[in-house]
């Protein structure tokens, strides 16, 4: 068997385990789309050939979303009847190429049934890392819970850190995985000291997080993370630095790092 057979094989092997509700077997395809010995694909071109400046892959749209069809084996793109040319990558280099445009993959459009789409929210994931991001589709929501100490606490470190301009929480329910409290993050300052000023504010305050209560940190800056998206939709700050008529620091740069647990 070649290396491209036995490629092909982990991935179509996942992609027939993906049924409607089962997460975990639609994470199992993501996880061999993401590992470069197993998630080659076999991306459709629209125009040009593979390799050349001009090359452009197929698109389609599926519930307002685009996607990027392709098919996961030469035996899958003989059964597809296409007849323009085609590009063979890993799973991990495509992602990184579609997601930033919002597209997604689509993974054998001509099957019965329809294949599988990966939205671009589940590319990015790929790109990043799929460990470093929840698993989707989220739950969101205002946080039940009662925390006043916590967020008292979180608020007046913040304010003693000149970095921060404003607070935002959500409550994030994974596909897959415990729900965890996520912190919005919006900062003035990126620069290295910022960074560590920023970090060292959320150790300060995590003591006053009641035991097993995860909580993660998520930059508000980030265009295509759904946290952030969600939160800079539908909540208000529970700190706010200049409501408070406080003088913002210079902005020397804008955003924070990827989220991370805390």
């Amino acid at each position: 068997m070649s290396a491209g057979t036995a490629a092909a094989g982990q991935v179509e092997h996942m992609l027939r385990q993906v049924t409607p509700g089962r997460y975990d077997a639609y994470e199992a395809l993501l996880r061999a789309l993401a590992t470069p010995a197993s998630g080659q694909v076999w991306m459709l071109l629209w125009h040009g050939q593979a390799g050349s400046p001009d090359a452009q892959y197929g698109n389609m749209e599926v519930d307002g979303l685009g996607y990027a069809p392709c098919v996961t084996s030469a035996q899958e793109l003989s059964a597809s009847g296409w007849n323009r040319s085609y590009e063979v990558v890993d799973g991990l280099e495509v992602a990184r190429a579609l997601y930033p445009d919002h597209y997604g993959l689509w993974l054998n459009p001509h099957a019965p049934g329809g294949g599988v789409g990966i939205p671009w929210l589940d590319l990015r994931r790929i790109a990043g890392g799929l460990d470093r991001q929840p698993a989707g589709p989220l739950r969101l929501s205002e946080p039940a819970i009662e925390i006043p100490q916590f967020y008292a606490l979180l608020a007046q470190n913040a304010h003693r850190t000149p970095a921060v301009r404003s607070l935002r929480r959500a409550w994030v329910q994974p596909a897959l995985g415990a729900p965890y409290l996520a912190i919005g993050l919006d900062v003035y300052d990126a620069s290295p000291p910022a960074v560590d000023a920023v970090r060292a504010m959320m150790r300060q305050s995590l003591g006053a997080v009641p035991d097993g209560l995860p909580v993660s940190t998520v930059a508000m800056s980030d265009e295509h993370d759904p946290v952030a998206m969600w939160l800079r939709a539908n909540s208000r700050p529970f700190y706010d630095r200049e409501a408070h008529g406080a003088v913002a620091p210079p902005a020397t740069a804008y955003g924070y790092p990827p989220a991370h647990r805390g």
